[in-house]
């Protein structure tokens, strides 16, 4: 690892770690009520949504209800965006039809609806060839705020549940869901934008621009209003791209500054989250311990994607491949900037690539694909990402308790049957959900029609690749699999709505319980929910879980292909 990459690596982690206590503290002010500046703008604004809603902000509301309106939000969301989409080719403005070759199905609809209403961002289309500037700034832009609110109240209920004692709620769904929206992801929004647009990202409503090149002939530039999308996609930790090459469009991330502030954009208010549950359970300590875990993860997977990619690859002669794999990487940002975004968004829930992942080597796919089996818990989505992480803790207090004999408990509060089995079915949903579709998908000649010209073991990498960057809320893919068909669409579709859904009830649940008990004294046969012990017990669980659930999907993908691949040879130049 040559010392620039180590050092943009280096200030990254450390740019997050400085910007993780103000992001914390003003996260907990907007969520426990607190007065913030911003609140002289945009109070009048909130009061009036709550009078238009007939919400009742300071109305407690259980799990269930946290369950029912957390659903409620994704699903009408899901409904418009589909029933928008479907009315595009009614709609004025640019581009124009020619510009427009990809036909609108009513499956991709769906796929497309249910994809950024769950903040998985999943792209089974190029926007600039499929969609209407109205639609990208009325329905994507729209569902980016939406989803990205609706996962950070999630987050906030379920810290609760630990904070809290002897409270039947959790807080109120739409109280954190509009503050959300209002009073952290708006401003950030429009402050990363504006800088976007001064580096040079496009932020126009003209059409498709025709230029004749100097080597002749003519070149149509796709334009649009991509900067709002950009900003809102990576605060939001949603992902997806304005247009079909996302992070490597020059139009769309021009600069390595405007790559490292997207970035830094994914990772900062998740990793702020943590400071928050110390804040809010009154064990600052505890948080950091999470993030530590959370940065140990992050840390190890640059490690393991600078490795892998940094080498030549094997499948290429040593006179031909004499650096780092390049292919399918923009030269623009090089071989850290790609590994960096490679982590950032395989962690973060966020499929805001800038490059091809279908390029990189075997164990680079990996790392990628094991960032998302784990659960995206190193920083993870917004919101999402502390669940995972806390979910994880919950089974590893579980299996520390078995192995001394006591019942298990963190930060003063006990896990009892009921705990147990919501953090285990929690743990459960996303290996279902990956190897049972996964299977049908390959089984299926309907799910084979999608498959590219790729090695066995490559062809079984993208499958589950697919189904986990789905079933995660992720967005990413290896690029080869031709994803826009009825199959495909449909069963993608199902893997984010059960992905996004299921593991909300199951984390919800179990706040709900947590809520409701006193908080016990921590004594000397106590598990220290702050010591590296803990710690360390934490990052073993999280590997050891996703390892008993994906090592064989992973040996029978990128593994085997890794072996199978052998070093070009020359003789006399010639390449056998």
């Amino acid at each position: 690892m040559v010392a620039m990459d180590l050092a943009q690596y280096s200030l990254f982690l450390l740019l997050v770690a400085l910007l993780t206590v103000p992001a914390g503290r003003y996260l907990e002010r907007v969520f426990s009520g607190r007065a913030v500046t911003l609140e002289r703008v945009l109070g009048p604004i909130e009061r009036g949504i709550y009078r238009l809603m007939g919400v009742d902000p300071k109305a407690d509301m259980n799990w269930k209800a946290q369950v029912w309106a957390f659903t409620l939000m994704g699903l009408v969301g899901a409904a418009g965006l589909f029933g928008l989409l479907m009315a595009q080719r009614w709609l004025p403005g640019p581009p124009s039809a020619q510009h427009l070759p990809t036909p609108m199905t009513w499956d991709l609809a769906l796929n497309t609806a249910v994809s950024f209403a769950t903040g998985t961002t999943w792209q089974a289309y190029s926007g600039e060839t499929t969609l209407q500037y109205a639609v990208q700034m009325v329905g994507l832009v729209t569902q980016g705020f939406l989803a990205g609110g609706t996962g950070l109240a999630l987050g906030m209920a379920f810290i609760r549940g630990f904070a809290r004692e002897e409270a039947e709620g959790l807080g109120n769904f739409w109280s954190d869901f509009i503050r959300s929206v209002l009073y952290v992801l708006l401003p950030l929004v429009l402050l990363l934008a504006l800088a976007l647009v001064g580096q040079g990202v496009v932020m126009t409503f003209r059409d498709h621009l025709a230029t004749a090149p100097i080597q002749g002939g003519i070149q149509v530039l796709a334009l649009g209003p991509a900067a709002a999308l950009e900003a809102i996609k990576n605060l939001g930790t949603n992902g997806g791209g304005f247009f079909g090459a996302n992070g490597a469009h020059p139009f769309a991330n021009p600069t390595p500054l405007t790559n490292f502030l997207g970035m830094l954009a994914i990772v900062v208010l998740p990793a702020g989250l943590t400071h928050t549950f110390g804040r809010m359970t009154g064990r600052r300590d505890a948080g950091w311990l999470l993030f530590a875990v959370m940065a140990l993860i992050f840390s190890l997977g640059l490690v393991g994607l600078h490795q892998a990619e940094g080498a030549r690859s094997p499948a290429l002669p040593a006179a031909v491949a004499q650096g780092p794999n390049l292919e399918g990487k923009e030269v623009r940002f090089g071989l850290a900037q790609t590994v960096l975004t490679g982590v950032a968004t395989s962690n973060g829930a966020c499929g805001s690539n800038a490059s091809m992942h279908g390029s990189f080597t075997p164990l680079g796919g990996a790392v990628l694909l094991s960032n998302m089996l784990l659960g995206e818990v190193a920083f993870g989505g917004l919101g999402t990402g502390l669940v995972g992480l806390l979910m994880s803790a919950v089974v590893a207090v579980f299996l520390a308790g078995l192995m001394i004999g006591r019942t298990p408990e963190y930060l003063g509060k006990s896990f009892g049957s009921w705990e147990v089995k919501m953090a285990v079915s929690y743990a459960l949903v996303l290996p279902a959900i990956v190897l049972v579709l996964s299977a049908f998908a390959l089984i299926l000649p309907v799910g084979r029609a999608g498959l590219s010209g790729n090695p066995i073991p490559r062809q079984f990498t993208e499958v589950v690749f697919a189904y986990a960057s789905c079933a995660t809320n992720n967005g990413q893919s290896m690029g080869a699999l031709s994803v826009n068909s009825p199959f495909w669409n449909l069963s993608t579709a199902l893997a984010m709505l059960l992905g996004r859904f299921a593991t909300a009830a199951f984390a919800l649940a179990l706040a709900g319980s947590l809520s409701t008990q006193r908080r016990r004294s921590v004594g000397e046969g106590s598990l220290p929910g702050a010591s590296p012990l803990f710690g360390g017990v934490l990052f073993f669980t999280v590997l050891i879980v996703s390892g008993l659930s994906f090592l064989p999907a992973l040996v029978l993908g990128p593994v085997a292909e890794q072996l199978s691949v052998r070093p070009a040879e020359t003789t006399s130049g010639v390449v056998r």
